[in-house]
């Protein structure tokens, strides 16, 4: 299987499929992680910047807010109907927001034309990272910098692990996967990510801790957020996985379990996960 094929397969399929379907909820839950990240990239008026893993482009329109008329955001990601949604959002409102479906890991990029790479989540996903990281550079300015969002550790994100926790013993537990292996936690150890970066051309590397509840789920009600909490469950994220193929009665008990668990999880009408994430930034070392 080619490099990130697998990936691939996932975002043009139900995963795709399922982050357009929840575009708005998702987007608010990963605000304040975009907003430290982007804080960081500290872009400029004119820049020209590459957000890697755009999804549905709420980042990119971000950036496109900072580098003005005169500069470029371009939105890359492998999905196919994320990146059709970004554009519907876009239309003809900022100019300067571009977006394209590819493999931020293999795509013909113009030799240093980039003033920074950003990334709010999308960089996790490689089959070889340092390879991947290395080939994004070749499109870096000399000097350009580097500033990504990634999770840190399973363990510490909550909104993750909850409904795991809820079903065990009414689900079988799947075999733990490598922390290391392509996935939303793969970065979670700060001295790997600094290794990959260090190893891809990077240098000056800072790694700063962000915690920030997630908004899991809300509504007019402290039920209805329960429930939508339930339905971004079912449709997103590791409890999907979990319950595939499994029979009505065991999702149905599963589903309750994990309806108690958000329910312990209310304030104020919404459900309050815990997250955990890291930001990170780096210049493209000098030569």
């Amino acid at each position: 299987m080619n490099a990130n094929a697998q990936q691939v397969i996932d975002w043009n399929g139900d995963s795709g499929a399922c982050w357009v379907a929840h575009q708005e909820q998702l987007d608010r839950m990963l605000e304040p992680y975009g907003l430290a990240a982007l804080t960081k990239a500290a872009i400029r008026s004119g820049d020209h910047v590459l957000d890697i893993g755009c999804g549905a482009g709420e980042s990119t329109l971000a950036i496109a807010g900072e580098t003005g008329p005169s500069g470029r955001a371009l939105g890359i990601d492998i999905s196919e109907p994320l990146i059709r949604r970004a554009c519907e959002r876009v239309r003809d409102t900022m100019p300067q927001a571009e977006f394209r479906i590819a493999d931020a890991s293999t795509m013909t990029l113009p030799v240093a034309g980039f003033d920074c790479l950003f990334s709010r989540f999308g960089v996790m996903f490689f089959d070889d990272p340092v390879a991947a990281f290395a080939h994004m550079r070749s499109g870096l300015k000399p000097g350009g910098r580097l500033a990504f969002a990634c999770w840190r550790g399973a363990g510490e994100n909550d909104w993750a692990t909850l409904p795991l926790r809820a079903i065990e013993g009414i689900v079988p537990s799947a075999p733990a996967a490598s922390p290391t292996a392509p996935g939303p936690f793969s970065f979670g150890d700060p001295d790997r990510v600094r290794d990959i970066l260090r190893d891809a051309g990077f240098d000056a590397v800072e790694i700063e801790p962000i915690d920030h509840s997630v908004v899991f789920g809300e509504g007019a009600t402290g039920a209805e957020a329960v429930d939508d909490a339930l339905d971004r469950a079912f449709a997103v994220g590791p409890l999907r996985r979990a319950l595939a193929g499994q029979a009505d009665l065991v999702v149905v008990k599963a589903a309750a379990a994990v309806h108690a668990a958000f329910t312990r999880k209310l304030v104020d009408n919404r459900v309050l996960i815990d997250g955990a994430g890291w930001i990170v930034s780096a210049r493209n070392r000098a030569h």
